[in-house]
């Protein structure tokens, strides 16, 4: 047993390095729920489908902590994504799309995300790959959106 856990820890260790690569931050003037609900709304609009929207703050206070606001929203189209994972299937580590909107210590609003060119890290993946570009496009149109509401 003390062998499979120091196994996964091995393996789990290399992650952090793939996933969270550059992550791009857009600034928005209003307060999470808000930006959040413009968030997904941009999304569905967009015709992709929202897995689950995680209320960091929440889960935070159901343990009796405290955390700023927190939301992220994971969401995907599987014309995009599904090519990726064809060419490495790895890339399920970083699909579907999250976006993470926060307040920071000075309560200014920010919509984070990696970018997808992280993908490139991957071997099956090449740096031309037409679904990169379509999805760092797709990104920066749903986030200025609810950026700018």
């Amino acid at each position: 047993m003390r062998k499979m856990m120091t196994a996964a820890a091995v393996v789990l260790a290399g992650l952090p390095a793939m996933v969270m690569g550059e992550t791009l931050k857009v600034k928005a003037d209003a307060p999470v729920p808000q930006v959040m609900d413009a968030l997904q709304a941009a999304v569905e609009g967009a015709g992709a489908t929202v897995f689950a929207r995680v209320d960091h703050a929440g889960g935070a206070m159901s343990v009796d902590m405290d955390l700023a606001p927190a939301q992220l929203l994971i969401f995907g189209n599987p014309k995009l994504g599904t090519p990726a994972m064809q060419d490495d299937i790895e890339a399920g580590l970083l699909l579907p799309l999250r976006v993470l909107v926060y307040s920071d210590a000075d309560g200014q609003t920010w919509l984070a995300y990696a970018d997808p060119a992280e993908l490139t890290a991957l071997e099956g993946i090449a740096e031309d790959a037409p679904y990169i570009a379509m999805m760092q496009g797709a990104l920066k149109k749903l986030t200025g959106a609810a950026a700018g509401m």
